[in-house]
């Protein structure tokens, strides 16, 4: 019937059904990375006594409670 190796077709059959995982996993770590470094960044403004605009502390936050999730739930659930 077919001449395509089983291992490839399933591996072909596994990108098609999600196309481009893994960018978008390097996508959201590099997000999240970068969220944490902004919060991280804010938080040491704070304890040191400069003025943070709270807005700016929700919006850092909110960003890395997103990507984390959306890096929980981009995950293999094999």
């Amino acid at each position: 019937m077919s001449k395509i190796d089983p291992e490839l077709k399933k591996k072909l059959l596994k990108e098609s059904q999600s196309p481009f995982k893994g960018l978008r996993r390097i996508l959201w770590i590099a997000f999240s990375g970068s969220a944490f470094l902004g919060l991280l960044i804010m938080l040491f403004k704070i304890v040191s006594g400069d003025v943070v605009p709270q807005n700016n502390l929700y919006i850092q936050f909110g960003a890395c409670i997103l990507f984390f999730t959306l890096l929980f739930f981009d995950r293999d659930k094999t």
